[in-house]
């Protein structure tokens, strides 16, 4: 079984930046690619970027690249999303998944998910 536990979500001004983090625990991590993903009111949830165990290989989704950036934390099993030059259009509420493929991805193709971390930026 595998546990996720999002935190850093918060209110920003658009333009701002924030930094989300995601703990993760359970057996066969180091076989997983990690994702972010995001759901706003009344939308589908949506995929948002994606990096490989190592870290070496990530994947964006297009309304997020050049702004976010994903990566493996420094501390064992975490992975974190940097949001830069935020807009309004960016408030969702943030989960991190486990355990699908390791490029752009819909959400049935991960196991394991995270409760959620809520950005609201506004304008």
């Amino acid at each position: 079984q595998v546990q996720l536990v999002e935190s850093g979500g918060g209110l920003v001004q658009a333009g701002g930046s924030l930094r989300l983090s995601c703990a993760a625990s359970g057996r066969g991590l180091s076989n997983y690619a990690m994702a972010w993903f995001r759901q706003a009111p009344g939308k589908e949830r949506e995929f948002v970027a994606a990096i490989s165990w190592t870290g070496r290989t990530t994947y964006y989704g297009d309304s997020v690249k050049g702004r976010f950036t994903i990566s493996r934390g420094n501390a064992e099993n975490t992975v974190s999303l940097q949001l830069n030059s935020l807009k309004p259009e960016d408030t969702a509420v943030y989960y991190c998944a486990a355990s699908g493929p390791l490029r752009v991805a819909t959400p049935v193709e991960y196991s394991y998910w995270g409760q959620g971390t809520q950005v609201t930026v506004s304008s």
